[in-house]
């Protein structure tokens, strides 16, 4: 793959879990009310939750496959975050999109903590072996 169509690959992911925030942050208030669901009370929904559980571990595990580079694998996950804050709070029309709810907590919980461990598990693998590292390593002499 060359460098043109790996950032080519980065920029696109870049942009899917901006879009991915942005479609979070929509349904965050979604409820079990009857006017959207099933009325089964007015329970909370928290379906963003879910979302950003699956698709944003998947992100920064393909960004890691372009790079194996903090800067690189971890650039989904810090356009999420920076997304979901920026729309959050300064959303369209200056409306406040983050709920002051424990589902903004588990958007927030579902999205970062996955994605952190395979970022973590990314760049680890990227360091390769103990052995590895050892012969890499100038000698201290």
């Amino acid at each position: 793959m060359t460098v043109g169509e790996r950032r080519a690959l980065l920029a696109i992911l870049c942009v899917d879990a901006a879009l991915l925030a942005i479609v979070e942050l929509f349904y965050l208030p979604l409820r079990l009310d009857g006017t959207v669901l099933p009325d089964l009370g007015g329970a909370p929904f928290p379906i963003s939750a879910v979302l950003a559980l699956v698709t944003t571990p998947l992100l920064v595990s393909q960004a890691a496959r372009v790079g194996a580079k903090a800067s690189i694998a971890g650039a989904p996950l810090f356009v999420w975050f920076v997304v979901l804050l920026i729309f959050g709070v300064f959303g369209p029309g200056g409306d406040n999109l983050l709920i002051p709810d424990w589902r903004t907590l588990l958007l927030l919980a579902c999205g970062a903590l996955p994605s952190a461990i395979v970022l973590g598990g990314a760049l680890g693998r990227g360091l390769g072996s103990p052995g590895q590292q050892a012969a890499r390593m100038p000698s201290a002499r």
